[in-house]
């Protein structure tokens, strides 16, 4: 289900369980350092606690507060009280702290996939996983899924024509309703409405989105400078991440380092990482944990100096 993807993997911020993240001999990485792992790494999904890593082969690593190995995976999803594996047709739900030689706490048949293009975990075919029970959870009929993303206690689903749709706890914002009202099933972001969406993400507490001709919304709870507005306490849980050009830029809440700017200062305006501009290298792929950032980068081919 991970999408084949070649680069150089690197990550910042905490990792005082021993993460996988640079060279992992501190409790924290400031700025960007090259993972140690697999070079045929396509995929990673971080949990506050351990991290998840795909390999092109198949093979699945756990590194952090949970280190085990396995063979024969296709992708995997790390929350804090629930790992999730794709073995084939197989969705397979572990408790991170067993072994994954041991018996997983639940397995389910996967349904066959009418949509040929490659999707990721949370999102299943007509169905999506959660961290709580119910661990497998339908979604509507007709409604057809891109992309979905959880946070704390939402979650942002894009459908094949463009179009975002948000659902559970709003008491932040981070449903994008205009009130601060939960919503127990999907619904139309009616403020996108006529927008075609190219890319969804949800954090703690906030959500954003990317449309088609590039234009970036951000909306939810901005106690750290999530949305990149400013803000009077820069005191929180979540960073934000996006992307211009091939040029990573990060702002947020930075106390371990999980902006990548070499110190621990959070941010209510983006930033763009000078690192991968300076190695001449174009971020193809960024994935957030909890306090963590790790980032797929390859080669420019088009030199450039600084950031624009």
């Amino acid at each position: 289900m991970a999408g084949q993807r070649t680069g150089t993997w690197f990550g910042f911020g905490f990792c005082g369980f021993g993460q996988a993240l640079g060279a992992g001999q501190t409790r924290q990485v400031l700025g960007p350092e090259r993972l140690q792992a697999p070079a045929d790494l396509l995929h990673v999904s971080a949990g506050w606690s351990y991290t998840a890593l795909v390999t092109g082969a198949g093979r699945l690593q756990l590194s952090g507060a949970v280190c085990d190995e396995a063979d024969g995976c296709e992708d995997a999803w790390a929350a804090e009280r629930l790992l999730v594996v794709v073995r084939g047709r197989e969705l397979q739900g572990w408790a991170p702290a067993a072994a994954l030689h041991e018996k997983p706490l639940w397995t389910r048949v996967l349904e066959p996939d009418a949509d040929p293009r490659p999707r990721a975990l949370p999102l299943l075919p007509g169905a999506y996983v959660s961290p709580r029970p119910p661990f497998y959870r339908p979604l509507p009929g007709g409604l057809r899924a891109r992309r979905l993303e959880l946070g704390s206690e939402h979650a942002l689903l894009l459908d094949a024509a463009g179009q975002v749709f948000s659902w559970g706890a709003g008491r932040h914002g981070q449903l994008g309703h205009g009130t601060l009202e939960a919503e127990p099933e999907p619904r139309p972001l009616e403020a996108l409405q006529g927008l075609s969406v190219a890319r969804v993400a949800a954090g703690g507490w906030h959500s954003v989105c990317v449309s088609e001709s590039g234009d970036i919304y951000i909306w939810g709870w901005n106690e750290s400078g999530q949305l990149a507005l400013p803000t009077r306490s820069l005191a929180g849980d979540k960073s934000a991440i996006g992307q211009g050009t091939g040029e990573l830029y990060t702002w947020g809440w930075g106390k371990y380092g999980q902006l990548g700017h070499g110190d621990t200062q959070s941010l209510d305006q983006p930033r763009c990482v000078e690192f991968f501009v300076a190695q001449q290298l174009r971020v193809q792929a960024v994935s957030c944990g909890p306090w963590n950032t790790y980032v797929c980068a390859m080669a420019r081919e088009n030199k450039t100096k600084s950031c624009l």
